[in-house]
């Protein structure tokens, strides 16, 4: 529980990463549901939300990798920085995916749970359709983020903390 409490934390402070990151993105191009290119040739495109999505959860991953590494589960003494780095990547990409999908489902107008635009109609800052699917995707993902995290890319930390518990003391 500790572990997930910490991980909440360092989370929290990524999720804050993630949604500044939106913010600026959004500062520098506020047309942040134009298309950019269609997706094979269907009716469907993808936007430049899903862009700023992409950026802000490269540098949150990247800060909660670090933090993460250096208190969550303690594994800097364990490996290299980037041999870490990958699997968490691959295993923020998993969250990332599903956050991606919920910020979609939110922001698209034709969605049956789509964020009712009369509420955030991006008049200010509390009623920013983009911030709030933002918030809403990354929440929802945060759970995959853990599972993933735990069992895979910090379990090899755990086993050797598990072993070093085990391991008979000198004069024992």
């Amino acid at each position: 529980m500790r572990q997930f409490f910490k991980f909440g934390v360092v989370g929290g402070s990524g999720v804050l990463v993630n949604l500044l990151v939106v913010i600026v993105c959004k500062k520098l191009y506020a047309d942040y549901e134009m298309p950019l290119f269609s997706l094979f040739g269907t009716q469907w495109s993808i936007r430049l939300y899903h862009l700023y999505a992409t950026v802000a959860f490269l540098v949150a991953n990247t800060w909660n990798y670090q933090l993460n590494r250096m208190w969550t589960f303690k594994s800097r003494h364990h490996g290299g920085w980037m041999r870490g780095f990958f699997p968490f990547l691959a295993a923020g990409l998993a969250a990332f995916v599903v956050n991606v999908i919920v910020q979609t489902l939110l922001i698209n107008p034709t969605s049956p749970v789509a964020l009712p635009r009369e509420v955030f109609d991006d008049s200010n800052g509390f009623r920013t359709l983009l911030y709030w699917a933002t918030l809403i995707g990354t929440l929802v993902a945060t759970p995959f983020n853990f599972v993933l995290s735990k069992l895979w890319v910090f379990a090899g930390v755990r086993a050797k903390n598990v072993r070093a518990k085990e391991a008979p003391r000198a004069g024992e």
